[in-house]
């Protein structure tokens, strides 16, 4: 018979003390938040995958406190992260009981609301129902008083933004989050719901959005709204799912995320067209030193709006090598133009 998955807090294996790298502060270099009194590193990490129930816990421990040695000190969940929904939160809070207790000050926990979590009409989408609920079970499940930033996870086309927004701030003005942010709204949307968000004296701190040199959508005027409005921008798959590596350079590996054909990257999605791009990336990444992820990640971070990008990582290396990519140098003009040129 298996061991379960979580196990209870009096079980030998998570009596464990981890301290800290001293040196943790001098790995990685922190950006503001939009118009806001919080810094967040480069790169944080995100929970999305690789922290579900199937997932060995000593992995996702070893994920977690490579992480925070190396400086990321923002880890970025949602209510339905998994598999099953909630099975990252709760991952997090083990950890983060044996663990992390000590560093609680130290951290920025983010997560979010909004795709479907439970069923019937109030487990989705943005009514004041739905999200105070949410945020109370993802506090449940990690063990925790507070979250850093809760997000609005997806805009409600039926909920009046007053009401979502509305329990934005009542959240924080019950102390269960310090900040509140938004995630896949369009540049409109946005827009609103800074000017709602401001006039309740919660301001909206983060837009949550997609992107990579792939998905270039936040180019076409949601930068702009967040750079007039003073939100920071924290941008998630800037791998675009893998296809930003050298994974598919050579076709497509059978245990790959479009080799398994997952949800959100099939294999139709890796042509010819798409790898001859990736090839000519890597052509430049290597004329610089650099891995063609770690020049993804710089790429992201060459838009002086962008606050810091979110990575996943199934293993400590995975981490090490994307922090790694931030010691080199900015990208010249000349390299963002011949970027631009593979990707057209």
């Amino acid at each position: 018979m298996s061991a379960p998955r979580f196990l209870s807090p009096a079980t030998p294996y998570l009596a464990t003390t981890y301290t800290a790298a001293p040196s943790r502060y001098d790995q990685i270099p922190f950006r503001r938040a939009g118009r806001s009194g919080l810094l967040l590193p480069c790169i944080s990490l995100g929970l999305w995958q690789n922290f579900g129930e199937a997932d060995p816990i000593a992995n996702s421990r070893s994920v977690l406190r490579r992480s925070f040695d190396l400086g990321i000190t923002h880890f970025d969940l949602a209510n339905n992260y998994g598999p099953p929904y909630g099975a990252a939160e709760k991952t997090f809070g083990e950890i983060f009981k044996t663990d992390f207790c000590a560093y609680r000050d130290e951290m920025v926990i983010s997560t979010k609301a909004g795709f479907d979590m439970w069923p019937g009409p109030y487990g989705e989408w943005g009514s004041r129902k739905y999200l105070i609920a949410s945020l109370d079970q993802s506090l449940s499940r990690m063990g925790l008083d507070y979250v850093d930033i809760f997000y609005s996870h997806r805009p409600d086309p039926e909920t009046p933004l007053e009401e979502t927004m509305g329990a934005l701030d009542h959240l924080v003005r019950q102390g269960k989050a310090l900040y509140v942010g938004i995630s896949n709204y369009s540049p409109e949307q946005t827009q609103e719901a800074s000017r709602i968000l401001r006039s309740m004296g919660t301001p909206c701190l983060l837009h949550q959005p997609r992107y990579n040199m792939f998905d270039r959508h936040i180019e076409e005027g949601l930068l702009d709204i967040l750079r007039a409005e003073g939100i920071g921008c924290i941008a998630f798959s800037p791998l675009a799912q893998g296809l930003l590596t050298e994974r598919y350079l050579e076709g497509i590996p059978s245990n790959s995320r479009a080799g398994k054909a997952g949800r959100f990257l099939k294999p139709e999605n890796v042509t010819e067209e798409v790898l001859g791009k990736v090839r000519k990336l890597a052509a430049i990444a290597r004329q610089r030193g650099q891995s063609l992820a770690q020049l993804a990640v710089t790429w992201i971070l060459s838009q002086p709006q962008v606050t810091s990008v979110i990575i996943g990582a199934s293993c400590p290396s995975q981490v090490e090598e994307l922090q790694a990519g931030l010691s080199f140098p900015p990208l010249a003009e000349n390299e963002l133009q011949a970027i631009d040129h593979c990707l057209k």
